[in-house]
């Protein structure tokens, strides 16, 4: 029996540990000889032991005793993979989410990734162009007068190269980090969604990242060069009415044939496409266009259906329609239809030529696993940081009852939710750009990214129109909330609708991308060589058996002591969050094993497992990216309310999803049986606590570092067209006034913040303040009603047409 106990805690110390086969070999040798000494071992256990040791340490051997038999069961099961499906799970890299999904996380890998910088180059765009076009735009012209950027703020982009942010110098682009990106897209944003939307569309998945990645060299020399000067608009039209978020049923097609070009007759191509929701089609002059190529003459080969294929089409050519507009819920950003009928183009036109046919899939999944990093991320975000900054500022200067409505319990719960959103969201995107800036293509972080920071930042902005009230509702040139509020569904829908992404992308990639093993299993079926496939098979699949082993030991032990012992970076208040991610990690890892062993095939058909296992790996990556963030800015105490709130909302929620998984589990037994191994006494993570709400939220309401990190990097000068800058102004004239407005009520007596300009002259003419604190009130006065005020109209001014009404 004593041999027996040391052998199963040497095991699980092993498994734990994540040790090798041959270590627990050695172990397991030990240990029998001191079972021998002590007259417990007979012969017949020498025996099992060194078959067993033979069969699983020698790879000949363990290859044709084991592995081959489970490698025909294996390819029995096993569905064939379509080149479709493999380019879209090979498609990018993974990097920090592998760890976590992975059951132990490095920590101090992710305390040694840079923190990211601008470069002086960048920060002087930033300070220089980037704020002046921010001052030129008036976002209520935009998007109630105009509908459109006004001539001179286009003039000024083309001039200015925002387009060209993604294009490298050779070619005349900016070649900006992708960290740069997102802070010019964030404070484009903090302006206007329509400014930011018609930035960051052509730096992301377009013409311009398409053909620096694959054109050829004609191509880049030609087109490169004058996107980067404005002289061409370019748009990319993938979606249409029969494929919206399945982009690979595209009807869209293309045929091979002889065709008439410039007066002779060339190779080329017959194209024919219906596309829609297409971001500055009306306006481009230079159409991206994925469709499926066909070749039922040969003359590419012998392969008839060649597959998605992306060209480069001039819209000024015969044939191609556009200019037509949607009207995407009042945030008017260039977005349309574009059509053809029979459009012949070269064969030329494919982006990377001829040699590209068919490639157009992968080119499109490699590329979208950047751009989807930088764009609606970095635009959610910066709907969040307003949306929390405008809260606390708005709630600091309304009053009811008396005091600032940011000090009644009912406001600081939303307010609360604004703070903690808002920095995890900005250090979310920060890693995610990090990444992308050290050369990965991040396809599973960018979906969870997408996804989660758009989500967040519609709910911010549910919270910041309930703190508002009607000062949020009536739409004027003074209001900073309402559009983007109108607008938060774009973001969702868009570059793979959430509700898709969350089911089937997140997990569905991630599950194979960030396994150490199940890509390798799965490829193995697709090896022409037996020996080769027999081979990558017996390494993935013990290295698998391992790996799902350790995660159960893991699981287990980290339940049990709810990870007290576990390794940590830091000895701090943030400690036990690493130690609970540890725990979660681990979970993860088992779970996903266990849900694809049970139901094998039949887990992609059930995507709300599907994406509770991907909440639980999001959650992990957002509280992981918000230490982080913590960890870069110097570990400030100032900012620990956030950190706090965001790192206990981001674990609860990933533990619920466990909840929820287990509980919804196809298998009752098996949903119980988990639920005890991973939480044996229970869940043991709450939601942040009211008082650490109340923390947050007066944090927000006074100036300070937690405001100033949230702050960073938007646009918030001071100026007429600029509602937003007007209102932070307002927020630091309050501030200055309270402690006058105290001194002189304890003199008078008690009388509501109101009338400032009044009670400054009585005050006054009392000797109790000086001219320069009268002044102060009186400006504070100033803000504070423009602040509390609506805007209205004259009636006749509302419509947008003026209708004359007849009879009939």
């Amino acid at each position: 029996m004593l041999t027996i106990l040391l052998l199963v805690l040497a095991w699980s110390l092993l498994a734990y540990r994540r040790a090798s086969l041959f270590s627990f070999t050695l172990a397991t040798g030990i240990l029998l000889m001191l079972g021998t000494l002590f007259g417990e071992v007979s012969s017949t256990c020498w025996l099992v032991f060194a078959v067993a040791a033979a069969v699983l340490n020698v790879t000949p051997l363990r290859s044709q005793l084991l592995s081959a038999p489970l490698f025909r069961m294996y390819k029995g099961l096993m569905p064939e993979m379509s080149s479709t499906e493999r380019e879209a799970i090979e498609a990018g890299t993974t990097w920090w989410e592998a760890e976590l999904f992975g059951g132990k996380p490095d920590w101090e890998t992710l305390h040694q990734y840079p923190k990211p910088q601008l470069s002086a180059e960048e920060q002087a765009f930033m300070d220089g162009p980037v704020a002046e076009v921010c001052r030129m735009t008036n976002d209520w012209e935009v998007t109630h007068e105009r509908a459109d950027l006004s001539p001179e703020v286009w003039a000024y982009l083309k001039q200015h190269k925002f387009f060209a942010m993604i294009i490298k110098k050779q070619y005349g682009g900016l070649e900006f980090s992708a960290f740069a990106q997102s802070r010019v897209l964030q404070k484009l944003c903090s302006t206007s969604a329509v400014l930011a939307s018609t930035v960051g569309v052509p730096n992301s998945l377009g013409p311009g990242e398409l053909l620096q990645h694959y054109g050829t060299k004609e191509q880049k020399d030609h087109y490169l060069p004058r996107l980067a000067a404005g002289d061409e608009i370019p748009c990319f039209a993938l979606t249409g009415p029969e494929a919206g978020s399945d982009a690979s049923a595209i009807p869209d097609v293309g045929i091979v044939c002889m065709g008439e070009w410039q007066g002779e007759q060339v190779l080329g191509m017959r194209l024919t496409w219906n596309k829609r929701y297409i971001t500055l089609a009306p306006i481009a002059t230079v159409l991206g266009l994925a469709f499926k190529l066909q070749d039922p003459d040969g003359w590419l080969g012998d392969k008839t259906d060649l597959g998605i294929t992306c060209a480069l089409i001039p819209t000024d050519m015969p044939g191609v329609i556009t200019g037509r507009r949607h009207f995407p819920l009042n945030v008017p950003f260039q977005n349309g239809p574009t059509q053809g009928k029979d459009v012949f183009v070269p064969i030329d036109f494919i982006i990377g030529g001829p040699a590209m046919a068919g490639q157009g899939w992968r080119m499109l999944t490699e590329c979208l696993s950047v751009g989807r990093g930088i764009t609606l991320p970095s635009t959610g975000t910066a709907g969040t940081r307003v949306s929390a900054l405008a809260s606390g500022a708005y709630s600091r200067i309304r009053r009811q009852f008396r005091i600032p409505i940011g000090k009644m319990e009912g406001i600081e719960e939303p307010l609360a939710r604004l703070g903690g959103n808002a920095y995890l969201s900005d250090a979310a995107s920060m890693l995610t750009v990090t990444g992308i800036d050290l050369g990965e293509k991040p396809s599973v972080i960018s979906a969870i990214v997408k996804y989660h920071l758009t989500h967040r930042s519609q709910h911010s902005l549910i919270d910041a129109m309930d703190i508002h009230g009607g000062k949020g509702i009536c739409m004027g040139p003074n209001n900073y909330l309402a559009r983007g509020y109108q607008g938060a569904p774009i973001a969702i829908t868009v570059e793979g609708a959430n509700i898709l992404t969350r089911s089937m992308i997140i997990y569905g990639q991630g599950a194979i991308r960030c396994h150490p093993y199940v890509l390798s299993e799965m490829l193995s079926v697709q090896e022409p060589d037996p020996q080769k496939a027999l081979g990558q098979f017996d390494g993935a699949v013990f290295g698998h058996m391992g790996f799902a082993i350790s995660n159960t030991v893991r699981s287990f032990w980290l339940g049990l002591t709810n990870a007290r012992f576990s390794a940590t970076p830091v000895n701090d208040a943030t400690a036990p969050y690493y130690r609970q991610m540890n725990r979660l990690s681990a979970n993860l890892s088992l779970l996903s094993d266990v849900a694809m062993a049970s139901l094998g095939g039949e887990l992609k058909r059930k995507e709300r497992l599907s994406a509770r296992l991907g909440d639980v790996l999001s959650q992990l990556y957002l509280v992981s990216a918000t230490l982080k963030r913590f960890n870069d800015d110097g570990r400030p105490a100032e900012l620990l309310p956030l950190v706090h709130w965001a790192c206990q909302d981001g674990l609860y929620q990933a533990q619920t999803a466990v909840i929820e998984l287990l509980e919804n589990f196809p298998s009752p037994v098996l949903g119980k049986l988990l639920h005890a191994l991973v939480m044996p006494w229970g869940a043991p993570l709450v939601p942040p606590s009211d008082k650490l709400d109340h923390q947050v939220a007066q944090a927000l309401l006074f100036s300070g570092p937690a405001r100033d990190a949230l702050a960073e990097g938007l646009y918030l000068t001071a100026e007429e067209d600029n509602p937003l800058g007007m209102l932070e102004q307002a927020f630091v004239d309050i501030q200055q006034a309270e402690p006058i407005f105290n001194k002189i009520i304890e003199i008078l007596g008690r009388r509501p913040f109101t009338g400032l300009d009044a009670l400054a002259k009585e005050a006054l003419s009392a000797d109790i303040i000086s001219q320069a604190e009268a002044k102060v009130l009186q400006q504070a006065e100033v803000s504070r009603l423009r602040t509390i005020n609506v805007d209205d109209f004259d009636p006749m001014d509302l419509p947008a047409k003026k209708v004359v009404r007849g009879k009939g």
